[in-house]
């Protein structure tokens, strides 16, 4: 099921695995489970996630053996008040 925001803003790779990582922003998340629950491709989220870290929107949190955490960046507050704002005007 869609959430309201892919609805209003499209389901775009990136859209998707925002979407995810801020509903449910208390825990992080490897790259197979972001794939997982956000729907999007695992080969489309592998490149996406890179970009991402660079432009700061998520960071990598820690890292388990080979594999890597990522949790959404709570520096990026005018964008998860843009998300609560077009979750609310619904």
């Amino acid at each position: 099921m869609k959430s309201i925001f892919l609805k209003k803003q499209g389901g775009s790779p990136k859209n998707k695995v925002l979407d995810f990582l801020i509903t449910y922003s208390e825990l992080d998340y490897s790259l197979k489970e972001i794939s997982k629950y956000s729907g999007a491709g695992y080969s489309t989220v592998k490149l996406l996630i890179k970009k991402l870290v660079k432009d700061r929107w998520i960071t990598q949190t820690r890292k388990i053996s080979k594999i890597i955490l990522y949790k959404l960046n709570t520096e990026v507050k005018k964008f998860i008040e843009f998300y609560w704002e077009v979750i609310e005007n619904e």
